[in-house]
């Protein structure tokens, strides 16, 4: 697939002199390359648009956003493994390519956790719990209900094998003691229109893909997937408040870096990046996406990281999902 390269230079070619002055050495000059491992339009490539812009702001430096889709994320996260660690190029990345796509797939080409140089997080994102209406239910309690009286009957839509989406529900199972089926479709729009037409009877995605939805009436949401409520859904509650403890399924991206980039650099490229991510201006555009902003330091990013890939290891094991 043709990689789609945009840069922001046009757009701020006249930067305030000040505007640099918090820019250390340690950030060479020169055009950085930011790599998206998804199209564009997904929620990294916008998060990656919005934090390039706002970085060629603070630093001066032209930065391109190449997206590199392929291979669940994979395809863009090798690239930025196998770049140069010359602080010219940074890329997005996430769940599936930074941690889980080691355990779902064979012959991966990269490791995570060795070619791969943590930066910081960058974003979390809800995800709700929604189903048909022609399913009857209205809250959690009522739908476990009827997923125990009826083992194997009912349907779950995810946007792919090992996708958060597949995972979550998994993991709703797992702690409901409940036994559902598994139908994967193309993304979130399809699963979502599966949900509306009662193809399937429930799914786990991105809040932003299913409240427009469920405003209209075309289906319910009955939880969101985070240890509290969110700030953006705060009358919809968690699956702790519906009695199921465990339920905790955020949508994380987080800023990496090739694993030959000095130290130094990666503290100059994180303190930017915290720093632009933190201005309300960037904030407020991520908040209009449910996108919470949430910055931490490389050794916290590479613990989460880390973290996650145990929690969510268990998860796989159980329910019998081999690589493939």
């Amino acid at each position: 697939m043709r990689s789609i390269a945009v840069t922001f230079a046009a757009l701020f070619a006249l930067v305030a002199p000040a505007s640099l002055s918090a820019q250390a050495e340690s950030w060479p000059s020169g055009t950085v390359k930011f790599i998206v491992p998804f199209a564009a339009g997904a929620s990294p490539d916008i998060i990656a648009r919005i934090l390039g812009e706002k970085l060629q702001q603070r630093t001066g430096k032209p930065f391109i956003i190449e997206n590199r889709p392929g291979a669940s994320g994979n395809t863009g996260t090798d690239a930025v493994a196998k770049a140069p660690g010359d602080g010219l190029t940074i890329g997005i990345s996430l769940f599936g390519p930074m941690g889980m796509n080691t355990v779902l797939m064979k012959n991966m080409t990269y490791d995570p956790f060795k070619d791969i140089a943590p930066v910081t997080m960058l974003t979390s994102q809800p995800s709700v719990l929604a189903v048909s209406n022609e399913l009857g239910v209205n809250t959690v309690g009522e739908l476990i209900a009827l997923l125990k009286k009826n083992p194997g009957k009912y349907n779950y839509a995810s946007i792919g094998r090992g996708s958060l989406s597949h995972l979550s529900m998994e993991l709703i199972a797992a702690k409901s003691g409940t036994e559902v089926v598994h139908v994967v479709f193309g993304g979130s729009p399809q699963a979502a229109q599966a949900v509306m037409q009662n193809d399937v009877q429930m799914t786990v995605l991105p809040a932003v893909s299913v409240v427009p939805l469920a405003t209209d009436g075309k289906m319910k949401i009955l939880a969101v997937t985070e240890a509290k409520r969110s700030k953006f859904l705060p009358n919809v509650p968690t699956f702790a408040e519906a009695g199921i403890d465990g339920v905790e399924a955020s949508a994380w991206n987080a800023l990496i870096a090739p694993p030959g980039t000095p130290p130094a650099m990666l503290e100059e490229i994180y303190k930017q990046t915290a720093a632009a991510m933190n201005e309300p201006d960037v904030i407020s555009k991520l908040a209009a996406q449910m996108i919470e902003v949430r910055t931490s330091t490389p050794k916290a990013m590479s613990q989460f990281v880390r973290d996650e890939m145990v929690r969510w290891g268990v998860v796989v094991k159980a329910a019998k999902i081999e690589p493939q």
